[in-house]
């Protein structure tokens, strides 16, 4: 049966982006996942904790992040370590509203290392819930204040403000790391769905610019493709004027009096010490540097392409010598 090969070359170009659609918008839909479960733009833009006692229904509000002014702090004597070093000293403050007190966490610069008292301090900070060491620090309260522990969790917020896991470096760079990404997803987006509706605007014509007009190049080769091809394998063309790929590794379309080297390179497929196959890589130089790669083909489909095309032209260099490259790149 006669294969249909009107407008093959765009039709090829079309699949390939429509291919390539999949990875960027897959990528987006897991970035707005994680900008949805990480609380990357809280870190950047932190709420506005106006009262202590909005800490619980910003906690559940995935508002973790905050800026916060406090009033009348005062030092508890206790403080979080983290591998033999100080990372906090923990300050309690009044919260009228519930009628209970409700601890903060400040960084050592914050409160001089341990400041008995603090009249006013504007933080940023992270709303945590109470977690072993904080059950811990609240255990040693109540000891020191000979209350029970059901006592102090009845006066304590089981929430508390930390200023030291307020990291806004690692915020910071996640949310450039998934805004860049994305944005560069939204570019590919872009680009593919011009070149499935403009496929002379596409990489593999854009490099006939070198040798013409990319819109009239492959309107003349998708021509020639239709009406007769020379010779025709799997994924490669030859027609009067054109040597065409059109494979799943990529397309490509370089006029024949253009090409000035060609090779073919064999690979050894094989599976620990089995050898089970062989695929033979076409290479071919043209002029202005351009070079195409036609990956795991046969060697007779490759054999019968290199000899077609030093006919066609018999300017072209054949084999892979080292007199040949140095003619080609001279050195």
């Amino acid at each position: 049966m006669q294969e249909n090969y009107e407008h093959y070359i765009s039709r090829n170009i079309k699949n390939l982006y429509r291919k390539r659609l999949i990875p960027p918008i897959l990528y987006l839909i897991f970035s707005a996942v994680l900008f949805g479960i990480l609380p990357v733009a809280s870190v950047l833009f932190p709420a506005k904790l106006s009262n202590i006692s909005d800490m619980e229904t910003l906690h559940d509000e995935k508002n973790v992040f905050v800026s916060a002014s406090l009033k009348d702090l005062k030092f508890t004597g206790y403080t979080r370590m983290r591998h033999s070093r100080t990372v906090g000293y923990y300050y309690y403050t009044d919260n009228p509203d519930k009628k209970e007190c409700c601890m903060i966490l400040l960084a050592p610069s914050t409160c001089e290392q341990g400041l008995p008292e603090i009249d006013q301090i504007t933080i940023r900070g992270k709303i945590l819930s109470g977690d072993a060491v904080y059950d811990t620090l609240l255990a040693n309260l109540s000891k020191d204040l000979s209350w029970t522990q059901s006592g102090i969790r009845s006066k304590v917020s089981s929430y508390y403000l930390s200023e030291p896991d307020f990291r806004y470096g690692f915020g910071l760079f996640l949310f450039l790391l998934l805004a860049v990404s994305s944005g560069i997803a939204v570019i590919s987006v872009f680009l593919s769905v011009l070149f499935i509706y403009r496929p002379y605007l596409s990489p593999p014509c854009q490099k006939l610019k070198h040798f013409g007009k990319p819109k009239e190049l492959l309107s003349l080769a998708e021509e020639e493709l239709a009406t007769l091809p020379q010779l025709a394998t799997e994924d490669m063309f030859i027609t009067e004027h054109f040597f065409i790929e059109t494979s799943k590794y990529g397309i490509a379309i370089v006029p024949i009096q253009e090409i000035t080297w060609i090779y073919k390179h064999s690979t050894l497929h094989k599976l620990f010490w089995y050898h089970f196959s062989i695929s033979y890589t076409l290479h071919i130089t043209a002029n202005k540097h351009v070079y195409i790669r036609c990956p795991k083909n046969t060697k007779s489909d490759i054999d019968g392409i290199i000899d077609y095309l030093s006919e066609a032209n018999h300017n072209i260099l054949v084999g892979f010598h080292e007199k040949n490259r140095q003619k080609v790149h001279g050195r």
